[in-house]
């Protein structure tokens, strides 16, 4: 076997959970080979670089070798090997931090531990600084 379909070979190697969302994925511009977006059927073969945009990291991932046949997750490194560099981890990991405040749209409601974190952050004891400033906007007569 010299070259495979990626699509196939991405469902395979487990980097999508079915073939359709890994065409789709294609179809939608997120799958790149060589830095050019590529097609469902593009074939690839052993030594290509294959970047997968799951926003907001781009993953990259050489072939080390053709399947077609869905693998147990223990069989994967003899295929491909990650070669994600370390900055799109670094955006990974300040997202994570970051919480539900930059929270995609369509995600639904915020959960009870995003309400606990969000009234922590602006809980009255939280914000006070230790001054005690009282303002007077009471009715001045002005004549």
């Amino acid at each position: 076997m010299d070259e495979v379909r990626i699509d196939k070979w991405m469902w395979a190697t487990r980097i999508f959970k079915t073939r359709t969302i890994a065409a789709e994925a294609c179809k939608k511009n997120r799958i790149m080979v060589s830095g050019v977006n590529v097609k469902p059927s593009r074939m690839i073969k052993v030594g290509d670089i294959i970047q997968v945009r799951k926003p907001p990291v781009t993953y990259s991932f050489k072939v080390l070798a053709l399947t077609e046949n869905r693998m147990g997750a223990k069989l994967v490194p003899g295929f491909m090997e990650n070669v994600t560099t370390p900055d799109q981890y670094e955006i990974l990991e300040m997202n994570r931090i970051s919480g539900f405040v930059n929270r995609a749209k369509g995600l639904g409601r915020p959960t009870k531990k995003d309400r606990r974190e969000l009234e922590q952050f602006t809980d009255p004891d939280f914000l006070d600084d230790g001054f005690d400033f009282e303002f007077d906007f009471g009715n001045e007569d002005k004549d």
